[in-house]
């Protein structure tokens, strides 16, 4: 597996604040559904009912699952009647779900191909 150069480099050595947020938020990337979640509110906002239909998983899991990200700040939510809209807070998390599953893919396509 080889890594592309990363264009948005961090400017500066992190310290161990940085190194442990950056660890409590990959280990929340850990998580299939909590991954799925996020790269369906990359495509823009949603409520439970379509993030459900969208990642398979079952009602009272996603919403568990949104309770976390929202408790990690990870995401926003808005009232809309009495739906609850979820989005994601910024486009730095948008990349790097972006950038995980673009690793995934190279890992995947890089694959031996066995008969």
């Amino acid at each position: 597996m080889h890594l592309s150069p990363a264009h948005d480099a961090h400017p500066r050595s992190p310290g161990e604040e940085q190194f442990a947020l950056a660890a409590e938020l990959l280990a929340l990337l850990g998580d299939r559904t909590r991954l799925a979640l996020l790269h369906a509110l990359a495509e823009g906002e949603a409520d439970v009912t379509t993030l459900t239909q969208t990642c398979g998983a079952a009602r009272p899991a996603v919403s568990q699952h949104l309770a976390r990200l929202r408790l990690a700040g990870l995401v926003t939510t808005r009232k809309e009647g009495r739906r609850v809209i979820y989005a994601l807070r910024d486009g730095h998390l948008r990349r790097l779900v972006d950038e995980a599953l673009n690793v995934a893919d190279h890992r995947l396509s890089d694959r031996p191909v066995h008969d």
